[in-house]
């Protein structure tokens, strides 16, 4: 997909049938903000738009003016690339210095390359589970990691975070308690409620990541924690 200002109601192309993708001349098709396969939520299609529709047909005359759009355009343009992940891959034109860079969905970064970073650098698919002495989250290449980890670049809210971080801390006193008690039944309750914290957490995980990622939940592990499940979310859709 390349992001480029034309006046036009979308910014939003793909290159036409047969076009290279790495030939920023082939990107001549446009794709409508609403399209179904994007799922962009208004106050993101609002503001390309915008964006889009500010460019003067003969272009700026203004230096200042044209600094002035292309930075509003580089940081919408970043934000369409987080929300889309690893499923599309994003270029912006930058009209200023004639140059068309890929954006990294995960770091943000501008590259020359489509495939600078190699393999993902970021977790793709990722899966919420509970488990004593380990973090909230997991990924392949990652093993278990902090909901803020700033390497996972998952840009979760503050709350969300939170929320995660008191979830595993949770587990770990329970289990804790579970293991000095040595009381059958016990804490039962508490690790069905844990199970459903998780599940209403895993859930949220995936409405923030957007449709383009995977969000799996897979509940609690180990011991008393034996309450496992397996359910996957994209964006608001289960799978």
């Amino acid at each position: 997909m390349l992001v480029h200002a034309r006046g036009e109601r979308s910014p939003l192309y793909e290159p036409y049938e047969g076009g290279a993708p790495e030939d920023v001349e082939t990107f001549t098709r446009g794709i409508a903000l609403d399209a179904p396969g994007l799922g962009l939520p208004d106050d993101l299609a609002d503001p390309l738009r915008s964006w889009s529709l500010a460019r003067p047909p003969e272009g700026f005359v203004s230096r200042p003016a044209l600094r002035k759009h292309v930075g509003q355009g580089l940081a919408v343009t970043r934000r369409l690339a987080r929300h889309l992940g690893p499923s599309w891959a994003v270029r912006y034109r930058d009209e200023r210095h004639s140059t068309s860079k890929w954006v990294c969905w995960g770091c943000d970064r501008l590259y020359w390359e489509r495939d600078s970073h190699g393999t993902p650098p970021h977790p793709v698919d990722v899966t919420v589970e509970g488990e004593f002495g380990f973090g909230p989250l997991r990924a392949d290449g990652f093993g278990d990691f902090a909901p803020d980890d700033p390497a996972a670049a998952l840009r979760l809210s503050d709350g969300l975070v939170t929320a995660l971080r008191t979830w595993a801390a949770g587990i770990d006193t329970t289990m804790n308690l579970y293991v000095r008690d040595l009381e059958d039944g016990k804490y039962d309750a508490d690790f069905a409620r844990l199970f459903r914290e998780g599940k209403d957490l895993a859930r949220q995980v995936a409405r923030e990541l957007g449709p383009g990622r995977r969000v799996t939940y897979r509940g609690l592990a180990n011991g008393g924690l034996a309450a496992m499940t397996a359910v996957t979310w994209q964006g608001d859709r289960e799978l």
